[in-house]
């Protein structure tokens, strides 16, 4: 069959599309564009915001584009120890609390999802009531005071340190992606139990490991109401925590101080929306490509 018959054939067994077609794939297409509009919208005004004078943005004027531009608000963050302090805490708290966190989820992840893991219903039960119940906040105050990690920084890493949510979601996807011909070719081979785990399905796990990365980093990122609660010294403050403090300070007053502290507060409540943003932003696109397939196959059951 030649090019021009293919053509031919491709025409005569194409489906024309009736005047309801694209009705419909107007009302969709529109319908597409005001949910994008509703999502990115949002964003953009808090671009726009953050280099806006405050007077214009308290007055309402700021809506398509920036009112008289000025970066005052980044440079009044940045020009404060505590910010870049609380930046550096949250960075350490970020990077080794989800290295903590991957460390205990795809181990358990993989042990329940094999069938021969000795009391495997039994822990699988257990593991699903946590999810329903829980001791309360006091309790777990509590216990933390009694291992020493009352106002210890350590508790904005190790706390929370698995999600019984993330646990279900790696064993998931461990019984659907790794071949038991394969754990068999490494049974045969003479291969124990951790050198399968590290050798055959770490590398097969990419994709899960990915998708944990974020859902932890993303945890651990905007984490600073355990700050408070176990009373962390300030010089330990997460970025969250720290910024929260200074738009704390920035509200009240009295007399003439108040309109200076509300344009302070406009200013850096926009600013520190868009530096507290963009490290997550960054992370994103560098796991995205394992994210679909993680989250999808790992859900699935």
């Amino acid at each position: 069959m030649d090019a021009k018959e293919l053509k031919a054939l491709k025409k005569k067994n194409k489906i024309k599309e009736s005047k309801v077609d694209y009705v419909y794939y107007a009302i969709c297409g529109f319908i597409l564009f005001l949910l994008a509009v509703i999502v990115i919208y949002p964003l953009y005004y808090i671009i726009v915001a953050s280099i806006s004078d405050p007077d214009a943005v308290m007055t309402g004027d700021v809506w398509l584009y920036p009112v008289k531009v000025t970066f005052s608000g980044y440079a009044q963050l940045f020009n404060r120890d505590d910010v870049w302090r609380g930046y550096f805490n949250t960075l350490i708290y970020t990077i080794f609390g989800t290295v903590f966190n991957i460390a205990l989820t795809i181990p358990a992840g993989w042990a329940l999802s094999r069938d021969y893991l000795p009391f495997r219903k039994l822990i699988n039960v257990l593991l699903i009531i946590t999810m329903f119940f829980g001791g309360g906040l006091v309790p777990y105050v509590i216990l933390c005071r009694s291992l020493g990690l009352y106002q210890n920084p350590l508790i904005l890493i190790i706390g929370g340190g698995v999600s019984v949510y993330n646990v279900f979601m790696c064993k998931s996807f461990f019984q659907v992606n790794v071949p038991k011909e394969v754990l068999e070719a490494a049974q045969i081979d003479g291969a124990g139990e951790i050198r399968t785990f590290f050798d055959l399905v770490l590398p097969l796990a990419k994709s899960i490991i990915s998708v944990m990365v974020l859902f932890y980093a993303v945890g651990h990122w905007n984490n600073y109401i355990d700050a408070y609660i176990f009373s962390i010294d300030k010089d330990f403050y997460p970025l969250q925590a720290v910024i929260n403090g200074l738009l704390d300070a920035t509200a009240g007053g009295e007399g003439d101080v108040v309109l200076e502290q509300m344009r302070v507060a406009t200013q850096i409540k926009f600013t520190s929306i868009i530096v507290a943003t963009v490290p997550i932003l960054i992370l994103y696109p560098m796991i995205e490509k394992h994210f679909g397939q993680g989250v999808l196959v790992g859900s699935f059951k």
